[in-house]
């Protein structure tokens, strides 16, 4: 969430860069604004009150050393008005505080300087485009025809099993599976992550601390008997290993990878462009989170594009980076690249991939912070995560581009994993 400080002294700057993510902030910044008077009013009473009650408690010491019983009784009585006037102040500032906070969380992120104007995804703006189209027949199917004529994945089982948007994968279909995660999670680790292997249900806190709740409930499945939430992504685990904690800046960029199962209700979300593979109930994602350090988080961001791109490039997909606008961000983000992959049956391009800097948006829930060396002060870190990658998306396009009338061709780099180069 955005910072007490950075509304008050920014107010002007703040409701104009949310204008870029198409957020009015006009009238919750100023009853923040209010609000924060408020408080700080209450709260220089308090402290006029407790440095009163301060001299006081000194003097009463002096008083009782000289014999002044009478005086320092005076004195105490008057230190017992000014803790009742401290206690009826403290309670009229819990409140206003909580408050103060409700409506801060309303605010989403300050998007970057280089989000571009927009309302919906037609505006997103494509920065780079890689890799060869592939031929394929006219006759080509569809993957999700392509996974029953080889019977790799199983929907019909999954709806038994479970429901729509729960997928069974079978025989070479699973080993494809494990394959991509073991090469995902390898080839993060050779890119200095250290592998993670997290809850995948969280609590309240953590699901605050990366601004899922209270913005996204309705998306996550809720174990209400115990307050656990399924996680939508390894993110939210992983970034929340570093709530609550002060590190020193020599450790920063601290890198993560984890890969987990991922569960999102998608509610309101099926339709025929969300056939197959392209959108489920749960599916499985290695991520990638940076703790970094504002002055090189930036750095940090580019390098996790980089990560993703070759991992695209070395699976041998057509793809395309593109910088999302304002209107098509997330709530939390300051600045988003997706990933896209051409699926040549459907003859369309599928996100596999969001890589963001949240800047201090989440670190300030998380009061996650750094120390300088030889700075007693704190301050925020970075956040930043990105899928790389996930998995249902990158499943549909390798069997759509790389079928044949033999079968389907396994990526090159993916044969050591599978132990077969063939789907058949």
């Amino acid at each position: 969430m955005l910072t007490i400080n950075q509304i008050r002294e920014n107010k002007n700057f703040v409701i104009e860069r949310l204008k870029v993510k198409n957020f009015k902030a006009d009238e919750i910044i100023g009853k923040i604004l209010l609000l924060d008077s408020s408080r700080r009013e209450i709260q220089t009473k308090t402290d006029s009150r407790q440095n009163e009650m301060n001299i006081i408690s000194k003097e009463i010491g002096e008083l009782m050393k000289y014999g002044k019983r009478e005086e320092a009784e005076a004195a105490r009585q008057k230190t017992y008005s000014l803790k009742e006037e401290i206690k009826v102040l403290s309670d009229k500032i819990i409140p206003i505080e909580n408050e103060l906070k409700n409506e801060i969380i309303k605010l989403p992120n300050l998007p970057h300087k280089s989000v571009p104007h927009g309302k919906s995804a037609e505006e997103n703006v494509t920065v780079l485009q890689g890799g060869i189209m592939p031929e394929i027949s006219d006759k080509a199917l569809p993957h999700w025809d392509l996974i029953k004529k080889y019977d790799i994945i199983d929907f019909d089982l999954g709806i038994k099993l479970t429901g729509a948007g729960f997928p069974v994968y079978l025989g070479k279909g699973a080993k494809l599976q494990r394959a991509l995660i073991s090469f995902f999670l390898d080839e993060g680790v050779k890119a200095g992550y250290r592998e993670v292997i997290p809850p995948i249900m969280v609590n309240e806190d953590s699901g605050f601390g990366t601004g899922q709740l209270p913005d996204k409930e309705g998306q996550m499945y809720h174990a209400t008997l115990d307050n656990f939430y399924l996680i939508p992504t390894a993110e939210v685990p992983v970034t929340n290993i570093y709530r609550d904690v002060i590190m020193n800046a020599e450790v920063l960029p601290v890198k993560n990878i984890a890969y987990t199962p991922c569960f999102r209700r998608e509610a309101g979300s099926w339709g025929a462009h969300v056939r197959g593979l392209n959108r489920l109930h749960q599916f499985d994602k290695v991520e990638i989170v940076q703790i970094a350090h504002p002055d090189f988080s930036y750095e940090s961001l580019n390098d996790m594009v980089n990560h993703v791109e070759s991992l695209v490039a070395r699976l041998d997909l057509p793809y395309r980076i593109i910088r999302l606008c304002g209107g098509d961000m997330s709530f939390t983000s300051a600045l988003t690249y997706d990933f896209e992959v051409w699926a040549a049956a459907q003859k369309r391009w599928l996100e596999v991939s969001s890589v963001s800097n949240f800047e201090s948006f989440q670190a300030n829930r998380l009061k996650c912070r750094f120390k300088e060396k030889g700075d007693k002060q704190t301050k925020l870190v970075h956040t930043l995560n990105g899928s790389a990658l996930a998995l249902p998306r990158i499943v549909a396009a390798i069997l759509e581009n790389n079928q044949t009338e033999e079968g389907i061709k396994v990526p090159k780099v993916l044969v050591p994993y599978t132990g077969f180069d063939m789907i058949n």
